[in-house]
């Protein structure tokens, strides 16, 4: 078990964004026991917005001013829960609360710069509000953040008795990034790291099959090296997979403690926001997925 160190005004607080309703615990309880793991202070953020007041034809529509100060104090109510579950699960921990007016991915991202990392429930992960209304949440958060951005989904998933994260190798900068933020959470949680890559095979034409393997290989093992030295205590994993690499990953850490993957691959496109594999991810991982940025200057 590892022991929290004591948080110093110096440490980056983990973010995380609640909604109105206990049900939406999971989140919260995720991030502060992260946040007592990693020794930093943790910010509860409930962003307000849209209205929560009802209106009925027996009630006519409140005036501006009743309208935002019911909405401030249904806010205000929502926050103090969370700041009260979160206080109880580690009365150690330094929680502040922040009630914020304003789109929540917007009021989310703005808080990356300063955040160890960001962490959402799964409720604000909807196809068709993703892609389709303004209620979307995650994806924007996790393009634009500054700092990894967890989704963790709304129920307890099954963990196997020997821990363990998986995290998506293909040879770019951003899962250069993922590793090593896997091989920390590792440490952390005294886990172990399984790096995969996933080979595609292509439909047509000519290939020199045994040629794929081993330049896979090559760049798996040249995109983990140097970490078992800087990470003695975490087992590594190297695992070289055929597939489609949102079916290999997700079917690989069903029972992971987390998936880890970069926010773009090098299969992207100029101009996507987020990397397929990471959308693919984020709607199909049964454990909580971590999308980490590209580092500042690479």
């Amino acid at each position: 078990m590892t022991t929290p160190s004591t948080p110093s005004a110096g440490h980056r607080p983990i973010v995380v964004g609640v909604e109105a309703g206990t049900r939406h615990r999971v989140p919260l309880a995720w991030a502060a026991d992260e946040a007592r793991r990693r020794g930093v202070p943790l910010t509860v953020v409930h962003a307000q917005g849209r209205p929560t007041v009802a209106v009925t034809e027996a009630q006519p529509l409140p005036s501006w001013q009743e309208w935002q100060h019911a909405l401030h104090r249904s806010g205000e109510h929502t926050l103090s829960e969370a700041v009260t579950f979160a206080e109880k699960r580690h009365p150690e921990l330094t929680v502040m609360g922040l009630l914020s007016e304003g789109e929540p991915s917007w009021v989310l991202r703005e808080q990356g710069p300063g955040a160890e990392m960001i962490v959402l429930g799964s409720s604000f992960l909807s196809a068709r509000q993703e892609l389709f209304t303004s209620a979307a949440v995650a994806l924007p958060v996790m393009a634009h953040a500054r700092c990894p951005v967890v989704v963790v989904r709304e129920w307890e998933h099954t963990v196997q008795e020997r821990p363990y994260l998986v995290v998506g190798v293909d040879g770019s900068p951003t899962a250069q990034a993922a590793i090593d933020f896997a091989f920390e959470e590792a440490a952390l949680r005294g886990a172990m790291v399984r790096a995969i890559y996933v080979w595609h095979p292509p439909l047509l034409g000519n290939l020199d099959e045994d040629a794929a393997w081993r330049e896979c290989r090559a760049v798996l093992y040249e995109a983990v090296s140097g970490r078992t030295e800087s990470y003695p205590d975490v087992e590594l994993h190297h695992e070289v997979m055929p597939g489609h690499p949102v079916e290999v990953l997700v079917r690989e850490s069903r029972h992971a403690l987390a998936l880890v993957t970069g926010t773009r691959g090098r299969g992207g496109f100029a101009g996507m926001l987020l990397g397929s594999v990471s959308q693919g991810a984020l709607h199909h991982a049964q454990c909580p997925v971590v999308t980490v940025p590209r580092p500042p200057g690479w």
